[in-house]
């Protein structure tokens, strides 16, 4: 794996979930894994934040070595310093907005997280809703908590699972447009798991389609939409 300041994944195994994974994303880059249900976006994600392990393969961040099966490396989640936003944002519902993001703040000073906390939900354009509960938020809202609690941990990469399932039209293109200037201002590797082709199409700057667990095309959205490797991948994107 050549890169050593971005996120770069090797993961091999036969099952009971396949696993042929190589990827990397660079420091700044939006990175979307697609392909059909079943194909390994989540379990990829999961290995990457410490939440599963396969059989074989290697995870390195920021130039720290996270995982290596072969070299006996598998560092719990607490010390990975990977910010993950599940699909169904999983907020602490009894903590107020504000709650949530410095419930994440463990490595902080206490006299420094209000500060931090007001910063992050500025960023994620949260102004005002502070002490707002979870269940008076809307979809939209709830996600950007949960985006502000995942980067409360200052982490080396944001992993999204299935960030625009759950909002209507209007709310997906404000929030792809939000983690578009997220890309710019974070400088991290970002990887989002969808099954929507448009939404990937729309805002990353790499896809990497998967089928049954393997990588099988790498590249920019309108090359690889233009020119698809073969039959598997067409059939993952849905174009056959």
């Amino acid at each position: 794996m050549a890169d050593n300041t971005g996120l770069n994944v090797r993961l091999r195994q036969s099952g009971p979930i396949p696993l042929d994974v190589d990827l990397t994303c660079q420091l700044g880059e939006l990175m979307a894994l697609v392909g059909p249900s079943g194909s390994g976006k989540t379990t990829i994600l999961r290995t990457i934040a410490g939440l599963y392990r396969p059989a074989a393969g290697a995870v390195t961040c920021g130039g720290v070595t996270w995982l290596d099966t072969g070299a006996g490396i598998d560092l719990p989640p607490h010390r990975r310093r990977a910010g993950l936003v599940f699909q169904a944002y999983a907020l602490f519902p009894h903590m107020t907005a504000f709650g949530n993001v410095t419930a994440a703040m463990a490595h902080v000073p206490a006299s420094g997280r209000t500060t931090r906390a007001r910063d992050l939900m500025r960023l994620v354009h949260l102004d005002g809703l502070d002490s707002r509960m979870p269940a008076a938020l809307s979809g939209g809202q709830q996600q950007r908590v949960a985006i502000a609690r995942a980067l409360a941990r200052d982490p080396d990469v944001l992993l999204l699972d299935e960030p625009f399932s759950a909002v209507d039209r209007r709310t997906r293109r404000q929030l792809q447009s939000e983690l578009r200037d997220l890309r710019l201002t974070l400088r991290i590797p970002i990887v989002f798991v969808t099954h929507d082709i448009g939404d990937a199409e729309a805002i990353a700057d790499r896809l990497c389609v998967l089928d049954q667990g393997e990588t099988v095309q790498t590249g920019r959205p309108a090359d690889v939409l233009a020119s698809p490797a073969n039959a598997r991948v067409r059939h993952a994107l849905d174009l056959a």
